[in-house]
């Protein structure tokens, strides 16, 4: 159980960290003014939900009273019950709520994020269907005023991309694709295929967040190999003559990363340093896991892109998240970026994870204690 004066205690902290905040010479130490803020901002979400649940509560108690009245008339008892019904089915998503705001914040979730999208089987199809996949993407992001920059493309023969990196930039845009690593697979008649046949093929996508300053990732300069070549890209026959494209290989690790998007070599080198440097601390933090002994207890899952976690079905307009058995009859809305339904539903299974995961118990049992007392 939570208890009502639990979650007090721990708002207490509010006006501590807003002190601590507005204190002269914080705002210099750039690390710790960020983690008072993140702090700051796990507490208010609480906050919030907190009191719309026990503000829920409290309507019930008087509900309750009015019921529980010998001298109040039939009507009134009777509307009574009813607002006690609906007041009861509004606390229960309210206390779901307010135990997701409870779990730790993964501040990489705020970060922008590094989006690798390559064909896989299928030839020209599964090009096409790369194609589809970055459009979908581009689409749902920039309806959020999120920025979708390229990076690199290598073009699909048929059109399409037999694979395109770009970088999503702009407030929370990781945590928009946090649950799209993995394999992708689509069923549907190609434009290539004469017969109306239905082909499967697949493609995978890799989402990252991008490193910041924070995460301390140095790259030796000898430890790097850097190629410049001309641009295959869509910029235009001025990028196609020029010598600006990026291709870097970091030794170590043997992953290679290139920019070909910008006209500016410098511009290329940033990007491609920028991938790189994310594509590290994934690998670092994966290695820190599996050395703790533990992997990511989430929807998130290991990324891995054997994963096959959605399959797109054309001819029936049908998408099922395999993750969480999910089907939805929409493929045509949800392909053109209209994936609200899907990340909401990804979200909030996810939650259920990790409550359960983290808490160590499931939803049902974390019941806050309010004014109308234990359930």
């Amino acid at each position: 159980m939570i208890a009502k004066s639990d979650i007090e205690k721990m708002l207490a902290r509010l006006p501590v960290l807003e002190a601590e905040m507005a204190a002269p010479g914080t705002a210099a130490d750039s690390k710790r003014f960020r983690n008072l803020i993140r702090e700051h901002t796990h507490l208010k979400r609480v906050a919030e939900k907190a009191d719309a649940l026990f503000g829920i509560e409290r309507a019930m108690k008087d509900a309750r009273s009015l019921m529980d009245d010998a001298g109040a008339e039939a009507e009134l008892k009777d509307l009574a019950r009813a607002e006690y019904e609906e007041l009861a089915v509004r606390k229960e998503a309210a206390e779901k709520e307010l135990l997701s705001a409870l779990l730790p914040q993964d501040p990489d979730l705020e970060r922008n994020a590094v989006v690798e999208i390559r064909a896989g089987t299928g030839g020209a199809e599964a090009a096409l269907f790369a194609g589809d996949l970055f459009r979908m993407y581009s689409r749902f992001l920039e309806s959020r005023g999120i920025k979708v920059r390229p990076v690199s493309a290598s073009p699909g023969e048929v059109g399409g991309y037999k694979e395109i990196v770009f970088m999503a930039e702009g407030n929370g845009a990781y945590g928009m694709l946090q649950f799209e690593s993995g394999g992708h697979r689509v069923q549907r008649v190609p434009a290539t295929e004469a017969a109306g046949r239905i082909h499967t093929s697949a493609a995978t996508v890799a989402v990252f967040p991008e490193a910041a300053e924070e995460d301390e990732i140095v790259i030796n300069p000898e430890d790097i190999r850097i190629d410049i070549f001309c641009s295959s890209g869509p910029g235009g026959q001025g990028v196609n003559t020029t010598y600006s494209a990026v291709r870097i290989t970091h030794l170590p690790s043997g992953i290679v990363v290139q920019s070909q998007d910008e006209r500016s070599q410098h511009r290329n080198k940033e990007r491609a340093l920028s991938v790189l440097r994310s594509r590290l601390l994934d690998r670092k933090r994966k290695e820190e896991e599996e050395r703790m002994g533990r992997m990511r207890r989430s929807l998130a899952g290991s990324g891995e892109r054997s994963e096959r976690i959605r399959t797109y079905n054309f001819p029936q307009n049908r998408v099922t998240d395999h993750r969480i058995n999910l089907t939805l009859y929409s493929l045509s809305r949800i392909i053109d970026g209209e994936m609200d339904e899907l990340v909401s539903a990804l979200r909030r299974q996810d939650a259920e994870m990790r409550i359960q995961n983290e808490l160590g118990m499931s939803a049902s049992q974390l019941k806050p204690d309010g004014p109308g007392g234990k359930r």
